[in-house]
């Protein structure tokens, strides 16, 4: 899943990493999706982490398929 936090709460994109492995259109297109929007934010300056249940929260430069959860963090501008 990738949650990308906003104004709004959190946007979130799933995959299925089965589909994935198999080649499933609807898992490719969403995980590609997925990639493009990581992309996307971190050129705008977002900061990205990788969270598992168990695990230190990482932070992440690249996007990572297998991630059980990647959270986007937009760039906090001061006032």
């Amino acid at each position: 899943m990738l949650r990308v936090m906003s104004r709004r709460g959190d946007d979130r994109i799933t995959w299925d990493s089965q589909g994935i492995e198999t080649n499933e259109l609807d898992a490719v297109a969403a995980v590609r999706e997925a990639e493009r929007i990581f992309n996307d934010e971190r050129k705008k300056g977002a900061t990205a982490f990788r969270v598992e249940a168990g695990k230190t929260v990482g932070r992440i430069d690249t996007f990572d398929r297998t991630a059980e959860q990647i959270v986007l963090v937009p760039r906090v501008v001061g006032g």
